[in-house]
């Protein structure tokens, strides 16, 4: 935990920046039952607990906590090629001319160096 504290007290450098990347999983819920009206005047519609599930879909967030910068994505799955694209998109687009970009992120399995070699030829994936 301290050497991510460090990570976030280091002054910032346009070259160097320190972006934050995460992502997280969303269902999409639908109502079964109308809400009934309000019962008298002043009180809350009732809502039923029961919910229709219309799907999933997984964000993708990357923030540089410095600058208050974001970019926020959404994808259907968060595969290891889902990630590798997020990378890509992040050193291509919003960083293409960082010399080296400081990447704070969870452990999830898909977060490895192998998967962008999954998805990119050695090269581009280095």
């Amino acid at each position: 935990m301290e050497d991510i504290i460090d990570v976030y007290e280091r002054p910032y450098a346009r070259k160097r920046p320190v972006v934050c990347l995460d992502e997280k999983p969303l269902q999409f819920l639908g109502e079964v039952r109308e809400p009934l009206p309000p019962m008298r005047p002043g009180a809350v519609e009732k809502i039923d607990a029961e919910y229709k599930r219309n799907g999933t879909c997984s964000i993708f967030a990357v923030v540089e906590p410095l600058t208050g910068h974001q970019h926020i994505s959404v994808r259907e799955r968060r595969t290891a090629l889902d990630w590798a694209e997020e990378i890509r998109y992040l050193c291509d687009v919003m960083y293409p001319r960082a010399e080296r970009i400081v990447l704070v992120m969870d452990n999830l399995n898909t977060h490895m160096l192998g998967s962008l070699h999954k998805r990119f030829k050695p090269d581009e994936a280095r």
